[in-house]
């Protein structure tokens, strides 16, 4: 039981964590790829967490940028 009330407060802090910095840090991100890592954090919240910790806060890997070249 405590285990997954850890594991709960994590999951929680992981999606919060990840909704602020998509939305009040990350200006450089398309509005489509910002909902797709909000929707992401609230049903992955700890593997979405990790996910964009590691090549999310990157613009380069936007799914909905519009290529200009």
């Amino acid at each position: 039981m405590v285990f997954s009330t850890i594991l709960g407060v994590i999951a929680i802090i992981s999606a919060i964590w990840v909704i602020y910095n998509v939305v009040v840090n990350n200006k450089r991100l398309s509005d489509g790829m910002k909902v797709l890592w909000i929707v992401c954090a609230l049903f992955f919240s700890i593997i979405t967490a990790i996910i964009y910790y590691l090549i999310g806060r990157n613009p380069k890997n936007d799914l909905f940028r519009k290529n200009r070249g």
